[in-house]
């Protein structure tokens, strides 16, 4: 059998391409190139996931700074933006902006982020799906995202070059509790 997981190597009578099974998979990985990737993608890991963070932090915090000010083309590129503390208008964008910053700098990441994603899915079910089911249709594709990539965040922390990491640095273990007796 080749590696490809064809007995013969060839595409076969109908000229369609060999299956893409187990053997196809192991056959991928077996290229030098691709099996040194993955030490340098674990070293790489706390850089990239830092880099993910600053730059969806950033543009969650664009997009309510534009919504709350009419900075960067207003809201949904013009318009005026909801009244102070309208619901949820406002605070959709409040929290775009604050948990934006936050989850840039790497503040309270994995809080912010948490907030963040539920935000999305709030967004996602209570104004885009009422339109149409998938996103494509009903223009949710960057609610989804935002979802998601808040949820990843989440879960795997602010990574390199956070406040959240400098802060724990800063107070050794066991130095921060103050209690007396």
């Amino acid at each position: 059998m080749s590696p490809l997981g064809n007995p013969t190597g060839t595409t076969g009578t109908t000229g369609t391409a060999p299956d893409a099974g187990p053997d196809a998979v192991s056959a991928v990985l077996s290229v030098p190139a691709l099996r040194s990737l993955g030490p340098a993608a674990d070293r790489l890991r706390p850089l990239v996931v830092a880099l993910f963070r600053v730059v969806v932090g950033l543009l969650f915090a664009c997009h309510g700074a534009a919504t709350l000010f009419g900075i960067f083309g207003g809201p949904d590129g013009g318009g005026p933006g909801p009244a102070a503390f309208a619901w949820p208008g406002w605070w959709a964008a409040a929290v775009e902006l604050v948990c934006g910053l936050l989850v840039a700098v790497g503040l309270g990441t994995r809080l912010a982020s948490l907030a963040a994603s539920g935000s999305m899915a709030y967004a996602y079910f209570d104004v885009h799906q009422r339109h149409a089911v998938l996103p494509i249709q009903n223009h949710g594709e960057p609610a989804v995202m935002f979802c998601w990539a808040f949820l990843v965040l989440a879960v795997t922390g602010a990574g390199a070059f956070s406040l959240d990491g400098l802060l724990r640095r800063a107070v050794p273990a066991g130095e921060d509790d103050h209690r007396v007796g």
